[in-house]
């Protein structure tokens, strides 16, 4: 039988009723969601993923989601007076347990196909008829997973990092115990430098500080800087925001960018920026330093150069969990890069909410670190 409609059961993880959408072997024509009143705004999120792509959209809406029986008539009348000739495939996945149990009754009773997405292994199973699995395509963007989150994506960054500032940020991390000390110094100068003109004055010498010298040096070698005598300035905005912390998140991103192909990230953007709005209410921006989806899964990576204390760390670890949680669904997966070291109580909090940890002197071997948190999964 060739299937040309899925009936999906919106809910608030919709990742599952994309990705089989997404596959060409499974790609519908149409979509039918079964979509309960405070479902309906991520409904439309659904509905603007799917109509550019030249798949048709209707809302079989339901009074009472935890309806069993009328449900099950609801479905069963739609199929009976719509599809009496098959054609349709339930996706079982979302919606609430009893939307699940009652859909698949209905379909089960029109003997029609019903198929359950795997949220971990990102398999598609049929339920009935029984069929081989099938192993969805990895082609969710970074724009589609979010949207159907409700976060239209505003901007994000997709080029690639230029070899000198690959080079810089591999000698500050490769020589962390060198300049360490001094490059919250350098991020110091470069907050001050937030003016029209970008310029500051260095206050040290370079007998009195050696080190913070030559690393105004490497940096003004990879073209972020100038220097004449004591006064600092830099060639723009964003070279400022690179040596003010933001090095970091590019050398990360660079990273990311040299594992797309062995551990298969499907897509990676940096500087993501994001704008929510739930209904009736103002809207409200995030940032996300890193993004990247692998298995149809979102990985978020924030980087920091600042010292916090211990309450400000917490603040970092929460508002990530939040971003995750927020953003990533039941599967979403977060990472904290930090140039400090975090105390043993942050550490903890870290591993109670599930975000790993890259810091300090561990960012010497960040590619491998990264490379085992994107194989390893959860």
């Amino acid at each position: 039988m060739t299937i040309t409609t899925h009936l999906i059961l919106v809910s608030a993880q919709p990742i599952p009723n994309l990705t089989p959408i997404f596959d060409d072997t499974l790609r519908p024509k149409k979509v039918i969601m079964l979509v309960s009143a405070n479902m309906l705004e991520r409904s439309h999120a659904l509905e603007n993923i799917f109509k550019p792509r030249g798949i048709s959209v209707e809302r079989c809406l339901i009074k009472d989601p935890w309806d069993a029986d009328g449900i099950r008539e609801q479905v069963e009348d739609l199929l009976l007076t719509q599809y009496p000739e098959g054609g349709i495939a339930l996706n079982a996945t979302g919606g609430t347990k009893l939307m699940s149990i009652a859909a698949y009754q209905a379909f089960r009773s029109c003997q029609l196909p019903v198929f359950y997405v795997h949220p971990e292994h990102d398999r598609l199973i049929w339920l009935w008829p029984k069929q081989p699995d099938v192993d969805l395509s990895d082609r969710l963007k970074l724009e589609d997973y979010l949207m159907a989150y409700g976060s239209p994506v505003d901007t994000l960054d997709r080029t690639g990092i230029k070899e000198p500032i690959r080079q810089l940020t591999q000698q500050l991390l490769t020589d962390y115990d060198r300049y360490a000390g001094e490059l919250g110094t350098l991020n110091y100068l470069a907050f001050k430098a937030d003016n029209p003109q970008l310029t500051t004055e260095i206050e040290a010498g370079p007998q009195s500080k050696p080190r913070l010298w030559e690393l105004l040096d490497l940096f003004a070698a990879a073209g972020l800087c100038n220097i004449k005598g004591h006064n600092l300035s830099f060639v723009d905005e964003s070279a400022r925001f690179t040596t003010n912390g933001g090095w970091l998140e590019m050398h990360t991103y660079a990273l990311c960018l040299n594992l797309k192909k062995t551990v298969g990230i499907q897509d990676v953007a940096c500087n993501i920026n994001l704008k929510r709005q739930a209904a009736g209410r103002a809207v409200v921006k995030n940032e996300i330093d890193i993004g990247l989806i692998k298995a149809n899964r979102l990985h978020l990576i924030e980087c920091k150069t600042q010292r916090f204390k211990e309450d400000k760390d917490a603040d970092v670890l929460y508002k990530l969990d939040s971003l995750r949680d927020l953003m990533g669904g039941l599967q979403g997966r977060a990472l904290l890069v930090s140039f400090n070291h975090l105390d043993k109580s942050s550490r903890a909090r870290a591993k109670e909410l599930a975000i790993e940890l890259c810091c300090g002197t561990e960012l010497k071997n960040l590619q491998q670190h990264l490379q085992r948190w994107l194989t390893n999964g959860r």
